[in-house]
């Protein structure tokens, strides 16, 4: 007579299945955790670079900035920033032009938000002449 085993499985495969399973489900939740982070990251930044639009909209709203440092801290979801705006003039080297520029300006703008111990910023620069800018040669 043949014994015949029964179906189904032993004690062992299930604990190994389990352990298996366990596993991977850590290192799904793991995922699921850094997904997080880096969306909530993500939405941060887009906050930041949002206000640096809006501060150099502000500034180029009136035509050609004029040349100064403004500043000041806005709140958005809880994020608090600080922004930093600088208007200076653009002249570049005669060196690297044979024309020299009037009515340019160089306006920046640096977003900073604390990050975790540390500080992170954006910043952003654009160049914006003055609807009156004309050429002039340089003498040599």
């Amino acid at each position: 007579m043949r014994f015949k085993r029964p179906n189904g499985f032993t004690l062992i495969e299930v604990v190994v299945a389990l352990a298996i399973v366990s596993i991977a489900l850590l290192a799904l939740l793991r995922l699921h955790l850094i997904s997080i982070r880096t969306a909530e990251n993500a939405q941060v930044l887009g906050q930041a670079v949002l206000l640096a639009q809006e501060r150099m909209t502000e500034a180029m709203c009136g035509g050609c900035p004029q040349v100064g440092t403004q500043s000041g801290t806005a709140q958005a979801d809880g994020s608090h920033f600080t922004w930093r705006t600088d208007v200076t003039d653009a002249r570049p080297s005669s060196q690297q032009l044979d024309l020299n520029f009037t009515g340019l300006r160089r306006l920046s703008v640096d977003v900073a938000w604390q990050k975790g111990s540390g500080e992170k910023h954006i910043q952003m620069t654009t160049y914006v002449a003055d609807s009156s800018i004309h050429e002039q040669p340089v003498a040599r």
